[in-house]
């Protein structure tokens, strides 16, 4: 099945045998297993996961290729297609009796982080996901404090899953090349969080906040909802940015997030 991609869709094609070999093993899809694909373009992806007999939900934005899935895919039993917006998906309705879901995709890059932390905020029904995105999100997802990729992706990413980021992907390996290398990584979301207790929704506008200017101090990030004083009861320099707070850090801070604060 091949089409002419589309820049609007931010389209680029897999389609060499030996990655997406490879990407198949490392989700190693079993017929018990129900899997969502994100924009399976033409289905070189599609196949190799199809072939475990799996449930397999894919979500397909363009409508030029939905003719050439239900053609290549509509005799497998398991095979659904939803001609539908990935931002905009209710991927929560598809888990059926309590069965998690599987997400993998060969993400858009222009989509990609927005869409991520969505999913993020469906965990409970996601067994893990698989998603083929450019390096350096990849990077950002498995950044450590300190680093200068550390940031609010990175963040939310950890406090939800275990970040595995697998094996990098050249430009080659797609139809039209990208201009920049690619990788595969994994999301695992956490059985029993490791983190002390906290509220999500806060914690993400907390992070928001932290993030909101990222060469800004704590103290002007945070500028009336927490001062000086309280950032030092809680062990943080009010000088310091954000990308050299941990975790525990911007749990603690969520925390002491004023409740006006909280709910804005």
């Amino acid at each position: 099945m091949k089409h002419q991609p589309r820049k609007r869709f931010g389209q680029n094609f897999l389609r060499d045998e030996g990655v997406i070999d490879a990407i198949a093993r490392g989700i190693a899809p079993a017929s018990s297993d129900h899997i969502v694909e994100i924009g399976p373009g033409e289905g070189a992806l599609t196949q190799a996961l199809i072939r475990s007999e799996c449930l397999l939900d894919a979500v397909e934005l363009d409508r030029d290729l939905t003719a050439g899935l239900l053609a290549a895919f509509s005799i497998y039993p398991g095979f659904k297609l939803h001609n539908a917006d990935a931002l905009r998906f209710d991927f929560g309705g598809l888990a059926r009796d309590g069965h998690p879901l599987r997400i993998v995709g060969n993400l858009p890059y222009n989509i990609s982080t927005p869409l991520i932390i969505q999913l993020l905020e469906q965990k409970r029904v996601i067994q893990d996901m698989h998603f083929m995105l450019q390096l350096e999100v990849v990077e950002r997802l498995a950044a450590t404090p300190g680093n200068k990729l550390w940031g609010r992706l990175g963040v939310l990413a950890q406090f939800h899953c275990e970040v595995e980021a697998l094996f990098e992907v050249p430009p080659a390996a797609f139809y039209p090349a990208p201009k920049v290398q690619s990788a595969v990584v994994r999301l695992t979301p956490h059985k029993t969080p490791p983190w002390p207790e906290v509220d999500e929704a806060t914690l993400g506008r907390c992070v928001a906040l932290c993030f909101a200017q990222r060469r800004k101090t704590l103290r002007n990030n945070l500028k009336g909802h927490i001062d000086d004083e309280a950032l030092v009861q809680l062990g943080i320099d009010p000088g310091t940015r954000a990308e050299t707070l941990t975790i525990e850090n911007f749990i603690a801070l969520a925390r002491a997030l004023p409740r006006s604060s909280q709910q804005s």
